[in-house]
């Protein structure tokens, strides 16, 4: 009977993992560049004396949707999308390199170039920090261009140029602030052929629909894992009774 039981908490704890990876793309649906999680089910085969006949299930997230998202012009200078596989070098919160698909960039009072989630935009000279100006663009190579205060509209200036990086041929995996990295702790070549849609953004990759059905899907099949541990109880004490020496 515990074998039931088993199998069912793990298949449980497997509906639970799915769930908040469900919640998770839907909380996303809206954010710009995200790709969405991948979460998969496997059987575990426990080994042992008396275990060869029982199995645990594990669901997890194995890796991230790469499919593109639609883009959409905006109009906006700061707004970037980038062209096939490229991928935008930012600056992770603990210092290291990672790589994003969000290309809705902002000025920070101090200056520096970050992305909307806040993450600064690396450079060829380290983190893009932008002058006093009164205007600042983005070409489609990644060269960013500003008006200085009181300049030349038609004379602008180049102060630097965002690192793009293509991951063909290397293992990335999605990292649980959303941020891409190399598996081992590697950094990815520059890739001086990418290319960016200049003042478009591309939007996330879920699909709202199908995430409320993945949901749906997990939540059915957690009420039939508990049903079938409901129904084991009620064997279990059947069986007891059963077995019980008359008085």
């Amino acid at each position: 009977m515990d074998r039931v039981i088993y199998t069912s908490l793990t298949a449980m704890r497997g509906s639970m993992a799915r769930q908040t990876a469900t919640a998770n793309n839907l909380a996303n649906a809206q954010t710009p560049g995200f790709r969405a999680d991948m979460a998969e089910a496997q059987t575990l085969w426990l080994h042992g004396g008396g275990l060869d006949a029982r199995a645990m299930a594990s669901e997890e997230v194995l890796g991230a949707d790469m499919r593109a998202g639609t883009i959409t012009a905006t109009g906006r200078d700061l707004d970037v999308a980038m062209q096939g596989d490229a991928l935008l070098v930012v600056q992770a919160k603990d210092g290291s390199e990672a790589y994003t698909r969000r290309g809705d960039l902002q000025v920070a009072p101090s200056g520096l170039l970050t992305t909307g989630d806040g993450h600064p935009v690396q450079g060829g000279q380290g983190p893009v920090t932008i002058p006093p100006a009164d205007a600042v663009n983005i070409d489609a190579e990644g060269r960013v261009w500003i008006v200085p205060q009181g300049g030349d509209p038609d004379q602008p200036q180049e102060v630097d140029r965002l690192r793009l990086a293509t991951p063909t041929g290397s293992d990335i995996a999605k990292g649980l602030d959303g941020l891409f990295r190399v598996r081992g702790d590697g950094i990815l070549p520059d890739d001086p052929e990418a290319r960016l849609v200049t003042r478009s953004i591309e939007g996330s990759n879920v699909a709202a629909t199908t995430a409320l059905v993945e949901m749906i899907e997990a939540s059915k099949s957690w009420d039939s894992q508990l049903k079938l541990i409901s129904d084991a109880r009620d064997m279990d004490s059947a069986t007891a009774n059963l077995m019980q020496l008359p008085r």
